[in-house]
């Protein structure tokens, strides 16, 4: 079974997926091992790997250091056309739809066809919306997008849908990296009650009641990344 039938397959048992975001750029290949130790002790499910920016290339390192270390299925989560390398189990297609700039919308896909076709990537088309969460981030920066105001309930929706009806397979609601609140639960609620296709939410998820109020608004897979990159004792709340 791929992963995507895998994501389907929970979401049908109600089966709440946890992955942790790994930005190439923050994370040292010798520290792989340890991280991962911790990771297996915890009910993370997938492993995201990527980030805005890879100045230093260091994407293809960073995944084959972590294929050594776990089974779990490893998707990219690329910012752009150099952050794919073969060596992940997948890949999360992402077209920006919050913003309406077309390098991020469907440039960059365009791209990366010649060197996706050469891959054994599973490749999961992804709706990705950028929703304010009171930081600028990272991916505002490079993409020169703005994200959706939080209030906007009804803009974020129609976007999710616009996702949907336009044939992705997963719905990712994004505050970005650092942000200083999550999305919130109404807006998860709002969009969960009318997608039909798995709901992703990440950016700002610090705690363990972050967690679990992403959950019970209705997300079926929960992005953790900076929470570990500023504390990893957060594993310990996080522990199976």
């Amino acid at each position: 079974m791929n992963i995507y039938q895998n994501i389907l397959q929970a979401r049908t048992k109600n089966k709440k997926l946890v992955a942790v975001l790994i930005d190439p750029e923050k994370i040292k290949p010798k520290n792989i091992p340890s991280f991962f130790k911790k990771i297996h002790q915890s009910i993370i499910t997938h492993v995201f790997v990527g980030g805005s920016t890879d100045k230093k290339r260091q994407i293809g390192i960073i995944v084959s250091a972590i294929k050594k270390e776990t089974k779990l299925p490893i998707l990219l989560f690329p910012g752009h056309i150099d952050q794919i390398t073969p060596k992940a189990d997948g890949i999360l297609f992402l077209s920006l739809l919050s913003g309406r700039n077309p390098e991020y919308l469907i440039e960059q896909q365009v791209q990366s066809v010649p060197f996706l076709q050469k891959t054994a990537l599973e490749i999961i088309p992804t709706g990705y919306v950028l929703i304010d969460g009171g930081k600028h981030t990272a991916t505002q920066k490079v993409s020169n997008t703005e994200p959706i105001d939080q209030q906007d309930e009804h803009l974020i929706l129609n976007t999710s849908l616009a996702g949907e009806y336009s044939g992705k397979k997963l719905i990712y609601l994004e505050a970005g990296s650092g942000a200083k609140v999550p999305v919130n639960s109404s807006v998860i609620k709002k969009v969960k009650h009318h997608l039909s296709i798995p709901l992703i939410v990440g950016g700002g998820i610090k705690t363990r009641v972050h967690l679990e109020n992403a959950f019970s608004a209705g997300a079926d897979l929960v992005v953790i990344g900076t929470a570990f990159e500023e504390n990893e004792n957060f594993f310990e709340e996080l522990k199976k």
